[in-house]
């Protein structure tokens, strides 16, 4: 079991959507970068909704983001997991982020989008109830996770879902 920290948001103050994650996996953490590994959808996916070509560095895709005003982050801070499923989280080990202080700073996110079941799962479980009522009536969707691990849904059907992000 290792303990793991999750990554700054990628984020300006005029974001109106926030995209949630649950925890970087392994291949992220190595390269200190969102949605690192080869097979992860993510990339793929925000390079076809926003028009980008494939081949951009990740700070000009983070930039992309923001210049879009999308936010990406994730539900915790730090826990303690072997490996990169989600599955393998110690649930006792959970440390969510700070949404308090990031709907702050944030004032203008609109809607909360969730990267899978369990990003959803766990910002119900340990965000939601502590949250003050301005920040706990943000409409929230979950969308198909973009992790290789999800085979339920083709990318066309991730792609499609997840093009409520765009709008």
């Amino acid at each position: 079991m290792t303990t793991v920290h999750s990554f700054e948001p990628i984020a300006t103050a005029d974001a109106t959507r926030l995209v949630l994650g649950s925890m970087p996996g392994v291949a992220s953490l190595r390269a200190r970068q969102y949605y690192a590994h080869p097979r992860n959808a993510f990339w793929n996916i925000i390079e076809q909704l926003l028009s980008l070509d494939s081949g951009l560095s990740y700070e000009r895709r983070c930039a992309a983001l923001t210049e879009n005003r999308i936010a990406l982050w994730d539900v915790l801070k730090t826990c303690t997991r072997s490996g990169s499923m989600d599955s393998a989280i110690v649930d006792s080990s959970i440390v969510p982020n700070d949404f308090v202080a990031f709907l702050n700073t944030h004032p203008k996110i609109a809607r909360i989008y969730f990267n899978g079941v369990k990003a959803e799962q766990m910002y119900k479980r340990y965000v939601l109830i502590e949250l003050p009522r301005e920040f706990s009536a943000i409409p929230t969707q979950r969308l198909p996770s973009t992790s290789p691990a999800n085979t339920t849904h083709s990318f066309a059907e991730k792609l499609s879902h997840w093009r409520r992000v765009a709008e």
